[in-house]
């Protein structure tokens, strides 16, 4: 896969879905229409994959691993000791069962990050 040089800029804001948009086209030379195509197409993968009869992850090879972790319900507590004011108790409220997602970055991704610190 070759490597496309980008232009070096500093970026003050995240960039919004229509620059993101024109950024890749300009790159790739693909019209704006099919990279906006492309991008709805990975992101109805990404529902199929996380979705109830999807396989509960997402992998973009090198750079992200999405996750979803069914985490079980915590019963109401009585009597915890206050982490932040030694000495005093208090009272915990149940937590329901909830799903926790979880974006992990892969090889690549850790790569680039380390080498624009």
């Amino acid at each position: 896969m070759p490597k496309i040089e980008s232009k070096k800029a500093e970026v003050k804001k995240p960039l919004t879905k229509n620059q993101m948009i024109a950024n890749i086209a300009d790159t790739t030379g693909l019209a704006k229409k099919d990279v906006n195509s492309f991008l709805d197409a990975l992101t109805d993968e990404i529902k199929k994959s996380l979705g109830k009869k999807g396989a509960g992850a997402f992998v973009l090879p090198g750079l992200f691993k999405i996750d979803k972790k069914q985490v079980k319900a915590q019963p109401a507590k009585k009597d915890v000791p206050n982490p932040f004011r030694p000495g005093e108790v208090i009272n915990r409220p149940a937590k329901p069962a909830h799903l926790k997602v979880r974006v992990r970055p892969l090889k690549l991704l850790k790569d680039v990050v380390e080498e624009n610190l």
